[in-house]
């Protein structure tokens, strides 16, 4: 039997599903990325250029690039054994995860990927979703 998983993945979490013999077993991944920026001069009118937060934006930014790639990694360290893949999701967060297992090809034994977007789902609805997906 292929070693199949199913990832619902947003940009606060990852559930992860792998299916095995006779059940599955369920993940979940934080993603404790930061969503908004705060500024110490907040409420300052600032210039008219704007120019007061700029530096604060490029930190937060470098910052949250760096929280997403430590994520995904997270995320593709769970699928190192798995071939076939099935990812869905509500945001963009799967196309970065699609894209970062093409990078790391080499390194996994992942085959097969699909993507899809979906909603927000509850664990059964994922579960039911993955099994679904793969005909279990």
């Amino acid at each position: 039997m292929k070693k199949q998983a199913g990832i619902w993945i947003d940009g606060a979490k990852a559930v992860i599903v792998k299916l095995e013999l006779g059940g599955e077993t369920i993940t979940e991944i934080e993603a404790n990325i930061e969503n908004r920026i705060y500024h110490e001069h907040q409420g300052d009118k600032g210039d008219f250029s704007g120019n007061r937060h700029i530096s604060n934006e490029k930190v937060f930014d470098e910052r949250k690039k760096n929280q997403t790639k430590e994520y995904l990694d997270e995320v593709v360290a769970q699928m190192k054994d798995t071939e076939e893949l099935y990812v869905f999701g509500p945001a963009e967060m799967k196309t970065h995860l699609q894209k970062k297992i093409q990078e790391e090809k080499h390194s996994t034994n992942i085959r097969t990927i699909s993507t899809e977007a979906s909603e927000a789902l509850t664990q059964n609805q994922i579960v039911a979703k993955v099994k679904h997906f793969f005909k279990v």
